[in-house]
């Protein structure tokens, strides 16, 4: 039997064919593999085949059935698991800060109150781009006056071209004069009344540069006029490779449209789209309304994607927003219960965000009254974030079959991620959600968190340590940074650790819960025979290491149906 060993050069060469050539026969044995199949959670073996998980069990199981010269890939022990389920992020807003200037990473946090520091970065980013009709950029920034900037710091940065600096959060942007003329906002008031409510102006009505919630929009339709198609294809592709190397291999877009979707296809059809997709419509805390294109796009979108790359079906409401120092209310009650009523009786999934614990209730009877009103099927209906939620609405979401969709990076300031100290209620309720029986599904909500790494999330998981960012300080309404923990210093504390989880329960939310809240069980998120071969191999044993080590895992490998899409070794 050939077996090809760890750094060795038959090794390397067998990685140079996996990833370049169709998925082919391999095996991998004499590991540590962990399925996440409640059934039989550990193997130490597995085949592939045509991009498919063929066999799975002992060494001795699956080298029996091998054939002819399967080449056989020695794991010395080490540690695989199914590839990450990202089930919330923004993969198009996550490719333009990855390609643009990163201000909040786990090396800096780089602040509007650091104005020549900001400024000295921007101008060298703009520089070594002299080419972008439009500069972008990522940071941490107050989003109410006094503590909100003006674009006159970035115009000392950049003047004679635009400058869009998205918030860490996503519910705010930034933008120098030219960028201020690109989208044409100006002393006029903006004709849409959500759009214009959501621009901050001075006394006399003149922008001053930030535009929170719907106003984004203003920004997104210039954007998208004056950004290329190839252009937005490139940083596409570049995304999903930079997610591939934290062990993700499927994700679920908390935003998009149509016209994203289509991006998505053309990678696919093209052979460069290396993370299966699922795209909701909506944009950030814009209210949706039922117009003949909409309905039209939704109906396009379910009946021509919906392969294991490229999936829709599935509409994003955001009950409430995330800027100020209390997320603003999106909908009247009656009005979000209406539209979520008539888009399922449609047929479409819904997912909504949902950051205050009276938005939570609400979300949770809006559901009930739909189910009443359009009958009982397999909806899988969502509520993403759910960091506040009030006791007796706990047992509801297993009740109704709601799935909670959360982001451990987000916990834990002082408060956890309650940003009503006259309220302490406390946040994150993990382990409770869990003990009730509800669905739970983990994600990153990338690019609000730097990187998307997920084994942050999951020591959070494990130890709800406290963290303070000492650069967001100032920040009303941001006890950490856009990097999550990795810019924040830790403390020696712990926020309500009577809601940790197991190593196992947190790995569970990040693979099998996204699987089944994105309708791809059947395909991802365990290692069974008959399903995709996505799969990540570990630098180090999470469920063996000590829990404030987690975070220090790296991913050696990738792969994707069976093809190495990333590996270091």
């Amino acid at each position: 039997m050939t077996v090809i060993r760890w750094r060795t050069p038959a090794f390397a060469a067998m990685l140079l064919l996996c990833s370049r050539a169709p998925a082919g026969d391999v095996i991998l044995a004499h590991g540590h593999i962990y399925t996440a199949n409640a059934t039989a959670p550990w193997a130490q073996a597995l085949s592939v085949t045509g991009g498919k998980i063929d066999s799975i069990g002992s060494d001795r199981e699956v080298l029996g059935r091998r054939k002819g010269q399967t080449p056989v890939i020695d794991l010395h022990g080490r540690t695989v698991m199914p590839g990450v389920v990202d089930s919330h992020m923004h993969l198009l807003y996550g490719a333009i800060a990855l390609h643009g200037l990163n201000l909040s990473t786990p090396e800096w946090s780089v602040t509007p109150d650091q104005g020549n520091v900001l400024i000295e970065k921007l101008r060298a980013y703009a520089a070594a781009h002299p080419n972008d009709k439009v500069l972008f950029g990522r940071a941490d920034f107050g989003t109410l006056p006094p503590q909100a900037p003006t674009y006159e710091l970035l115009d000392r940065a950049v003047s004679d071209r635009p400058v869009i600096i998205h918030n860490t959060s996503e519910h705010a942007l930034w933008l120098n004069s030219q960028a201020l003329k690109l989208v044409h906002l100006d002393d006029r008031p903006v004709s849409d009344p959500d759009e214009e409510r959501a621009v901050i102006r001075d006394a006399s009505g003149h922008p001053r540069g930030v535009l929170l919630e719907a106003a984004m929009a203003i920004v997104s339709r210039a954007v998208n006029a004056v950004v290329s198609t190839e252009d937005k294809l490139a940083w596409i592709r570049d995304a999903t490779r930079h997610l591939n190397q934290y062990g993700i291999t499927s994700v679920v877009n908390a935003t998009g449209d149509l016209g994203e979707i289509r991006l998505y296809a053309t990678l696919r059809d093209r052979g460069e789209l290396t993370v299966r997709t699922r795209t909701s419509f909506g944009e950030v805390a814009v209210r949706h309304r039922l117009s003949p294109k909409f309905l039209a796009d939704l109906e396009e979108a379910r009946r021509n994607y919906h392969d294991d790359w490229v999936s829709a079906n599935l509409v994003k409401f955001f009950a409430d927003g995330g800027s100020g120092m209390l997320p603003p209310l999106v909908y009247e009650p009656a009005e979000y219960r209406t539209l979520v009523m008539e888009l399922d009786r449609r047929g479409f999934q819904i997912m909504t965000h949902a950051l205050r614990d009276d938005s939570v209730r609400l979300i949770l009877d809006t559901y009930e009254a739909t189910e009443a009103a359009n009958g009982s099927r397999d909806r899988r209906p969502r509520i993403e974030h759910a960091s506040l939620i009030q006791e007796h609405d706990i047992q509801r979401f297993a009740k109704l079959g709601v799935i909670a969709d959360m982001q451990p990076v987000f916990c834990c300031g002082d408060a956890g991620s309650n940003y009503d100290l006259v309220n302490p209620l406390p946040s994150d309720r993990w382990r409770s959600l869990e003990a009730s029986g509800a669905h739970v599904a983990f994600s990153s909500d990338w690019p609000c968190t730097w990187p998307a790494d997920p084994f942050v999330g999951i020591q959070q998981a494990v130890t709800r340590q406290v963290w303070h960012s000492l650069a967001t300080a100032n920040v009303p309404g941001s006890p950490l940074d856009g990097a999550g923990q990795g810019g924040a210093v830790a403390a020696q504390t712990a926020y309500w650790p009577a809601e940790s989880i197991s190593v196992e329960a947190a790995v569970n939310a990040y693979t099998r819960g996204g699987a089944f809240a994105a309708f791809a069980e059947d395909r991802v998120g365990t290692l069974e025979h008959g399903k995709q071969a996505d799969l990540i191999l570990l630098s180090q044993d999470i469920f063996s290491a000590a829990p404030t080590d987690i975070s220090k895992t790296r991913v050696l490998l990738t792969m994707v149906g069976g093809k190495i899409v990333f590996g270091t070794w």
